[in-house]
């Protein structure tokens, strides 16, 4: 497997960073995690987009334009010959030293990853997944913005921690005002009275590139889409909860904290969603 660093396509065993790198010593970075369907970046421009704003955010300069960027991806995807994949875009502050002044870095660092990825089985796609609300508390938008995609996730790590601890795939994240915010590593959508709801931006999430297709599909299968707050209780009073993310793409939840969800099936209104979404994906018009 070839992977791309700084400008060249290395194998994936010389492809190495400084013990130094800002990255490694302190989370500090930002990264972005990619599709890619029949040979085609799912939603490229969204992501690049979201990625050079969290570089935004931390004051970090991406030494490549966004073209450029785009253009190396489908560049390691040719060399590894691959159509369908999944891609780790990473920009760390780079090289260092023992402190915390980003400044005295000498050059960002730049890497992709091609691979593949499954992030739950087709057993849970076909009949759901139970997951729990974690004890550890979604990070603070006044401590940093939830629209920095960062490589410090050790917040969204405790709660995973939390999850496998209780034999379940995912952990749902509330904020501090008790209110739902996202999973670990998904959005979280609930389904009730026909209504489509997820927390809104100010909840404190990641506005995922998969979150807002499923809200513009929604929308063309006439279903009502709020963006609202979402507390504990409401989880237990829908009839429906899904989860949309990059790797995840869209999964029923089925059991919450041992209680399920509506009947306990995948819901119709979860079907729906997911069905356009493959398809929209077969189009390829994105």
């Amino acid at each position: 497997m070839k992977v791309w660093i700084n400008g060249k396509l290395v194998d994936k065993r010389s492809a190495k960073l400084s013990v130094w790198d800002h990255g490694t010593l302190y989370g500090d970075g930002v990264f972005e995690g990619i599709r890619v369907y029949n040979g085609k970046v799912f939603q490229a421009q969204a992501h690049i987009d979201r990625l050079y704003d969290s570089a935004k955010h931390i004051r970090l300069a991406i030494p490549y334009t966004k073209q450029e960027m785009t253009d190396c991806i489908y560049e390691t995807l040719r060399a590894n010959g691959q159509a369908d994949a999944y891609v780790r875009l990473v920009v760390t502050r780079g090289e260092g030293y023992l402190g915390l002044n980003p400044f005295l870095c000498l050059r960002p660092n730049v890497f992709i990853i091609t691979d593949q990825i499954k992030m739950y089985p087709q057993e849970m796609y076909d009949n759901g997944m139970a997951v729990i609300i974690a004890k550890t508390v979604r990070t603070s938008p006044q401590s940093l913005s939830p629209a920095v995609k960062s490589l410090n996730y050790l917040n969204n790590i405790m709660a995973k921690i939390e999850a496998i601890d209780a034999g379940v795939a995912e952990a749902i994240m509330l904020n501090e005002a008790g209110q739902i915010a996202e999973c670990t590593g998904d959005n979280i959508f609930i389904v009730r009275d026909g209504v489509v709801i997820t927390p809104p931006p100010e909840a404190g999430i990641l506005i995922g590139i998969t979150r807002g297709v499923v809200i513009k599909l929604a929308g063309k299968l006439g279903l009502t889409m709020k963006e609202q707050t979402v507390w504990p209780k409401d989880l237990y009073q829908a009839q429906e909860c899904f989860l949309t993310g990059t790797a995840a793409e869209v999964i029923a939840v089925t059991k919450i904290n041992d209680k399920p969800i509506g009947d306990g099936r995948v819901g119709g209104v979860t079907r729906k969603l997911l069905e356009a979404f493959r398809q929209y994906i077969r189009q390829g018009n994105w």
